[in-house]
């Protein structure tokens, strides 16, 4: 095969040498952010797949449509770092990478379903490595593992191996990927492990290193997971009652035939986040199915957002702390959106209120996974754990709380404050 003279270990970097060299069957990195995982495993699959001309790799989103913006432009990427772009043909419509002298494929799907995978050929070599990237969006192991066992056979070559990679950043210590490949007594046969962070990336600028540091003094608890790479501690969450589940988002809005939105509004902090849900009150049920979460929005923003997720037509309900906000995005059109309403207790009346359905999250609500992975209660200087929530990871949460108030909360005279309706709460 061609010869690349480009050094490895200097394109690599730090980190990631035993990563590198690693020919266990599961391959898996957790780490921080910034912690260049996806970068260094797209420049270890672009020399390996160069070095063994028998090999073929196909790369796993959750979500198919999320890899023409990450992995494949990760690995077009080593490409150019190791000076081998001319050696494949990229087709970024599919996409898929060819190496142009063999024939070797680089694959890319999703598990939007993960039965169509199973039966992917190729006609050169074996289809022999799979990369998981971004696993924590898999909600279970079941899917995962559909795919592992399409990995099968082998070749009459000395150097051949099968090998499957997974690179995640770590969120809530209950999630599968913990128990299969990071606790000793239940990881899976011939795994590799590690955790990586930032202080590994010799890519990173003063700027970013001083972000991430500063986490270490405002937030902690956040900082071990962001920086630090490790679990996050189920202990003292403010929510139990959630899980993820792919579900059919038209029909369960159609089932369901109650949705809810809610605005929270930040700039250069915080985000501004749009979470949208089916609300089954008689079931007990609440379905969230969408999210928006991003920085810096203008009001213009704002209002192209609800209008390009045709929600300009929905009741929605907004942070009162913008009133002016509001009040710019009702004259633009968005009549019906109405600002939430604020007073003591009204935090814990809504999540109470929340605590008393069962909560669906759809995969594809990162965020909304995130936080609630993430929100917990305040501790006392005891250690003791209070009925109030540490206000942090909290910017989607705050907004379905906004969305749910028409729910439990009676709107009063003007100059009055709210009464709250919850049975069985005795307020």
């Amino acid at each position: 095969m061609t010869d690349v003279q480009v050094s490895m270990r200097q394109a690599l970097g730090r980190g990631y040498n035993r990563f590198f060299h690693s020919k266990n069957f599961y391959r898996v990195v957790k780490g921080g952010r910034g912690s260049k995982k996806s970068k260094s495993t797209a420049l270890c699959f672009i020399h390996d797949i160069l070095k063994h001309p028998w090999a073929n790799l196909l790369v796993v989103r959750r979500f198919s449509n999320t890899n023409k913006q990450s992995t494949y432009t990760d690995l077009k990427w080593a490409a150019n770092r190791l000076s081998a772009s001319h050696l494949f043909k990229f087709n970024e419509s599919l996409p898929e990478i060819t190496v142009k002298a063999t024939g070797q494929k680089i694959l890319f799907r999703g598990l939007d379903d993960e039965l169509k995978i199973t039966s992917i050929t190729v006609d050169v070599g074996s289809l022999c490595w799979a990369w998981f990237e971004e696993a924590y969006q898999i909600e279970n192991e079941d899917k995962f593992s559909t795919v592992v066992e399409s990995i099968r056979g082998s070749l009459d070559v000395p150097d051949f191996f099968k090998q499957i990679t997974v690179t995640f950043n770590p969120w809530n210590e209950r999630h599968w990927l913990k128990r299969v490949f990071f606790d000793e007594e239940t990881q899976r046969a011939d795994t590799f492990a590690i955790t990586t962070t930032f202080r590994c990336n010799e890519w990173l600028d003063d700027v970013d290193v001083k972000r991430y540091e500063d986490l270490y003094i405002t937030n902690p608890r956040r900082a071990r997971i962001v920086c630090d790479g490790e679990w996050g501690v189920a202990e003292g969450l403010v929510f139990e009652n959630y899980s993820v589940r792919d579900f059919d988002i038209k029909a369960t809005i159609k089932r369901v035939g109650e949705t809810a939105a809610g605005l929270d509004f930040g700039f250069t902090h915080d985000p501004t986040t749009f979470p949208r849900l089916a609300v089954d009150l008689e079931k007990k049920e609440l379905w969230i199915y969408a999210e928006h979460y991003e920085y810096a929005m203008t009001t213009e923003d704002i209002y192209k957002m609800i209008v390009e997720t045709n929600m300009q037509n929905a009741l929605i309900t907004g942070d009162s702390a913008e009133q002016r906000l509001i009040a710019e995005l009702r004259s633009k059109g968005i009549k019906r959106l109405t600002a939430s309403i604020k007073g003591k207790g009204s935090i814990n009346a809504g999540i109470d209120f929340m605590k008393q359905f069962k909560i669906y999250i759809h995969p594809t609500c990162i965020k909304t996974i995130e936080e609630f992975d993430t929100y917990i209660y305040k501790k006392d200087k005891d250690g003791k754990w209070l009925n109030e929530p540490v206000d942090a990871n909290n910017h989607i949460i705050d907004a379905i709380r906004y969305a749910l108030e028409r729910y439990h909360i009676q709107r009063q005279k003007k100059g009055s404050q709210f009464d709250i309706l919850r049975a069985g709460f005795g307020l």
